[in-house]
C-alpha cells in the first residue's frame, strides 16, 4: 500500500482539524492553564510557608538568587538519610521557584509550547502526588511531604489548620484540572508533530521505504532542532502504510474535534461591589503576617542597638522610656531595587516613625477583615471601595519593599556572635506578597468584568452573569 494519495488528503484534513483545535486551545485551555497554575502556586506557597514557620524545613539561603530560564522539576531521587532535611528543604524551595516561574513568567501560547515543554510542566505537576498524599507513597517526595503535613497540623490554631486543609484540597483539585489540560495539549502537539513529519519526509515515501531507520536518516535535514520521537514515527507508519490505517486516522480526527459546550445555566448578574469587598478582606488578611513582622523587627532593632550602644547609654534610654519620654530617633541606611531600575536606591529610614506607621496600618488592615472598617466599606459606593483597595494594595507593596530591605540590613549590620539572634522575616514577607497577588487579581477581575459589561451595555445586547458568560436581553 502506498500512502501518497490517501495520505495527501489526510494531511489536508488533519491540518484543518489542528487549526480549529489550536484556536480552541488559545482561547480556552491555555487561559485555564494560566489561571490554574497561579492558583496551584498560591496554594503550595501557603503550605510551604507553614512548613518553614513550623521549622519542618529550613530556609534555602540561595532561593531568592535562583535564576530560571526553563522549567525543570526538582530531583525526585532517593535522599541521603544523613542530609534528608537539608536536601528536602532545597527541593521544596526549588519547587516553589519553578511554580512561580510557570505561573507568572512562562509563555502560555500554542506556538511557544510543544511536547517537550508540556512534558516539563507535567513533571512539575507530578513532583508531589497531591491526590494520593500518603506516608506510604512510593514517591519519596510525596511520602515526606505527607509526613510534614501531619506534623504541621499538630497543635495549631484553627486558622492555620484551615489554611493547610484548604491548600491540600486546592492542590489535589488543581492537579486533576492541570492533568486534563495537559492531556488536551498533548493530543494537539502529537498530531502537529506527526503532520510536520508527513509534510517534510513521509509524504514522498511508499510502504517499502517508510521505516524508522530511513525516516531517522532524513530527520536532521528535514526538521532541524526537532526531537526525534520514535514512538510517534511508528504511529505514522501504522496510520499511513498499514491495513488498519484508515480506522486509525478516523479515530485521530475524531479525537481532535472539540466537543460542543453545554448550554450554561443562567445565573444572577455579577455583584461587582462584592468582588472589591473581597479584595479589601484579602489585602486586610496581610495583617497577620505584618503583626508577626512587627514583633520580629522590634527584637532585631534591640539586638542591633545593644551592639551600637554602651551600657550607660542603654541604661539612659531605658530610664527615658520609664518616665514616658520619647525614645531617640534611630536611622538606618537601607537600599532596595525600584522597578525599571538596575541600581539599588538608598534610603535613610527613620525606624521609630516607620515602625509606628506600620503598626497603625496593621490595625487598619485587621479592621478590614472583621471590624468597623469592614462595615464602613460595605456602605460605600463601588468607586469609594475601589479607591480604598487601590491605596492599601500600594501601601502593603511599599511596606513589603521596605521590610525586605530592612531584613537584609539587620542581617548585614549585626556582627557575630549576635547575628544568630536576628530573626528572619522571609516567610511572613512571602505571605504578604501572596495577599498582594490575590488582591490584585480580584481588582483585575473587577476591572475586566466591569469593562466588558459596559461594552455590552453600549451594544445593547447582554449583561454579564457571575461566571463571566452573557445573557441576551
Amino acid at each position: 500500500m502506498t500512502g501518497n494519495g490517501s495520505t495527501s488528503t489526510y494531511i489536508d484534513t488533519l491540518a484543518q482539524a489542528l487549526a480549529v483545535r489550536k484556536d480552541w486551545l488559545e482561547k480556552s485551555e491555555l487561559v485555564k492553564l494560566k489561571e490554574t497554575t497561579r492558583s496551584f502556586h498560591t496554594s503550595y506557597t501557603s503550605l510551604y510557608n507553614i512548613f518553614l514557620k513550623k521549622k519542618l524545613i529550613n530556609e534555602d539561603p540561595y532561593k531568592e538568587e535562583a535564576k530560571i530560564t526553563e522549567l525543570q522539576a526538582p530531583d525526585t531521587g532517593v535522599l541521603n538519610e544523613a542530609k534528608r532535611g537539608e536536601q528536602m528543604s532545597i527541593r521544596l524551595a526549588n519547587f516553589d521557584n519553578q511554580l512561580d516561574f510557570l505561573a507568572n513568567f512562562y509563555q502560555m501560547r500554542v506556538d511557544f509550547l510543544n511536547l517537550e515543554r508540556v512534558r516539563r510542566i507535567l513533571g512539575l505537576v507530578r513532583f508531589i502526588d497531591w491526590v494520593n498524599l500518603s506516608p506510604d507513597s512510593q514517591s519519596v517526595n510525596t511520602s515526606i511531604v505527607a509526613e510534614m503535613t501531619s506534623k504541621a497540623k499538630a497543635n495549631v490554631d484553627k486558622i492555620t489548620f484551615s489554611i493547610i486543609a484548604e491548600s491540600l484540597s486546592n492542590l489535589a483539585k488543581g492537579t486533576v484540572a492541570l492533568m486534563g489540560i495537559l492531556k488536551n495539549l498533548t493530543v494537539y502537539y502529537k498530531e502537529d508533530y506527526k503532520l510536520a513529519v508527513r509534510r517534510t519526509i513521509t509524504n514522498s515515501m511508499d510502504a517499502n521505504s517508510a521505516n524508522v531507520a530511513n525516516i531517522k536518516k532524513k530527520f536532521p535535514a528535514a526538521l532541524p532542532k526537532t526531537i526525534f520521537y520514535q514512538e510517534l514515527i511508528e504511529e505514522i507508519i501504522r496510520e499511513d502504510f498499514s491495513g488498519d490505517g484508515d480506522e486509525l486516522k478516523t479515530a485521530i480526527i475524531k479525537a481532535l474535534q472539540i466537543e460542543a459546550e453545554k448550554p450554561k445555566v443562567v445565573k444572577p448578574a455579577i455583584n461587582f461591589k462584592a468582588i472589591l469587598l473581597e479584595g479589601t478582606k484579602v489585602i486586610g488578611g496581610a495583617n497577620v503576617a505584618m503583626t508577626e513582622i512587627l514583633s520580629k523587627i522590634d527584637e532585631n532593632a534591640a539586638v542591633l542597638a545593644s551592639q551600637k550602644k554602651g551600657f550607660f547609654r542603654t541604661l539612659a534610654q531605658l530610664v527615658k522610656q520609664l518616665v514616658n519620654s520619647e525614645p531617640e530617633d534611630v536611622y538606618y541606611e537601607i537600599q532596595h531595587i525600584e522597578q525599571n531600575k538596575t541600581v539599588p536606591v538608598r534610603e535613610t529610614l527613620n525606624f521609630n516613625k516607620f515602625r509606628n506607621e506600620f503598626d497603625k496600618k496593621t490595625n487598619i488592615l485587621a479592621s478590614f477583615v472583621n471590624g468597623p472598617a469592614a462595615v464602613k466599606l460595605s456602605n460605600m459606593t463601588e468607586d469609594q471601595v475601589m479607591g480604598y483597595l487601590d491605596k492599601n494594595i500600594r501601601d502593603v507593596q511599599n511596606y513589603h519593599k521596605t521590610l525586605t530591605a530592612l531584613d537584609d540590613y539587620f542581617k548585614a549590620k549585626t556582627p557575630d556572635p549576635d547575628r544568630a539572634k536576628i530573626k528572619g522575616i522571609k516567610p511572613e514577607l512571602s505571605t504578604m506578597k501572596n495577599s498582594i497577588i490575590k488582591a490584585n487579581q480580584l481588582r483585575f477581575n473587577y476591572t475586566s468584568l466591569k469593562e466588558e459589561e459596559e461594552q455590552m451595555k453600549r451594544l445593547g445586547i447582554a449583561h454579564l452573569t457571575s461566571d463571566g458568560s452573557s445573557i441576551s436581553l
